[in-house]
Protein backbone atom coordinates (compact mmCIF):
# COMPACT_ATOMS: atom_id res chain seq x y z
CA UNK A 1 0.00 0.00 0.00
CA UNK A 2 1.04 3.59 -0.69
CA UNK A 3 1.68 6.22 1.80
CA UNK A 4 1.12 9.70 1.49
CA UNK A 5 1.64 13.33 3.01
CA UNK A 6 -0.64 16.33 2.72
CA UNK A 7 0.96 19.22 3.43
CA UNK A 8 -0.10 22.70 4.05
CA UNK A 9 -3.57 21.20 4.83
CA UNK A 10 -5.71 24.35 6.29
CA UNK A 11 -6.66 24.23 10.23
CA UNK A 12 -10.60 24.22 9.41
CA UNK A 13 -10.28 21.55 6.69
CA UNK A 14 -8.05 19.57 9.39
CA UNK A 15 -10.98 20.69 12.06
CA UNK A 16 -14.15 19.19 10.12
CA UNK A 17 -12.09 15.86 8.71
CA UNK A 18 -11.33 15.29 12.94
CA UNK A 19 -15.05 15.69 13.31
CA UNK A 20 -16.48 13.92 10.55
CA UNK A 21 -14.37 11.09 11.84
CA UNK A 22 -15.46 11.31 15.15
CA UNK A 23 -19.22 11.48 13.59
CA UNK A 24 -18.16 7.95 11.70
CA UNK A 25 -16.79 6.28 14.69
CA UNK A 26 -13.10 6.52 13.08
CA UNK A 27 -9.46 7.67 13.37
CA UNK A 28 -8.52 11.08 11.34
CA UNK A 29 -6.65 8.83 8.53
CA UNK A 30 -9.29 6.03 8.31
CA UNK A 31 -11.47 8.67 7.40
CA UNK A 32 -9.03 10.30 4.47
CA UNK A 33 -8.88 6.60 3.36
CA UNK A 34 -12.50 6.75 3.28
CA UNK A 35 -13.25 10.15 1.71
CA UNK A 36 -10.54 9.63 -0.81
CA UNK A 37 -11.91 6.22 -1.94
CA UNK A 38 -14.96 7.51 -2.68
CA UNK A 39 -13.58 10.24 -4.35
CA UNK A 40 -11.81 8.16 -7.15
CA UNK A 41 -14.87 5.02 -7.46
CA UNK A 42 -15.78 4.97 -10.48
CA UNK A 43 -19.47 5.04 -10.79
CA UNK A 44 -21.86 5.46 -13.44
CA UNK A 45 -25.48 6.65 -12.93
CA UNK A 46 -26.24 3.30 -13.83
CA UNK A 47 -24.48 1.92 -11.32
CA UNK A 48 -25.95 4.46 -8.45
CA UNK A 49 -29.12 3.65 -9.61
CA UNK A 50 -28.96 -0.02 -9.47
CA UNK A 51 -27.68 0.16 -5.89
CA UNK A 52 -30.28 2.45 -4.68
CA UNK A 53 -32.71 0.41 -6.20
CA UNK A 54 -31.90 -2.92 -4.27
CA UNK A 55 -31.88 -1.10 -1.16
CA UNK A 56 -35.79 -1.06 -1.43
CA UNK A 57 -35.83 -4.54 -2.89
CA UNK A 58 -38.59 -6.56 -1.48
CA UNK A 59 -39.51 -3.47 0.78
CA UNK A 60 -43.14 -2.56 0.90
CA UNK A 61 -43.56 0.79 0.17
CA UNK A 62 -46.49 2.98 1.61
CA UNK A 63 -48.96 4.12 -0.21
CA UNK A 64 -50.04 7.79 0.45
CA UNK A 65 -53.64 8.51 1.47
CA UNK A 66 -55.36 11.00 -1.46
CA UNK A 67 -58.37 12.93 -1.14
CA UNK A 68 -61.10 12.70 -3.35
CA UNK A 69 -61.33 15.08 -6.52
CA UNK A 70 -63.13 18.53 -6.30
CA UNK A 71 -64.06 21.40 -8.84
CA UNK A 72 -61.90 24.33 -9.17
CA UNK A 73 -63.60 27.61 -10.57
CA UNK A 74 -61.17 29.15 -12.82
CA UNK A 75 -63.45 32.23 -13.56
Amino acid sequence: MATITVRDLPDDVQRRLKERAAANDRSMEAEARAILSAAVAVRGFGTAWLELAAKSRGAELPVPLRSTSRDIDLS
